[in-house]
């Protein structure tokens, strides 16, 4: 399962521009997960410059 840690993510969208079909923005500003089967998830994980995603 694929999910982000809310307190580590900086709302970067580093995870967003690797992985759209993924993950989105979220209104609070930070990333969250659109579709965890999605085929770019894994390059979207190691995009990631704070570790967030799981």
């Amino acid at each position: 399962m694929t999910t982000i840690n809310k307190t580590k993510c900086i709302g970067c969208g580093a995870c967003v521009s690797v992985c759209s079909d993924g993950f989105e923005m979220g209104e609070d500003g930070k990333a969250k997960v659109k579709n965890a089967k999605a085929p770019c998830v894994k390059e979207a994980i190691e995009s990631c410059p704070v570790d967030a995603i799981k």
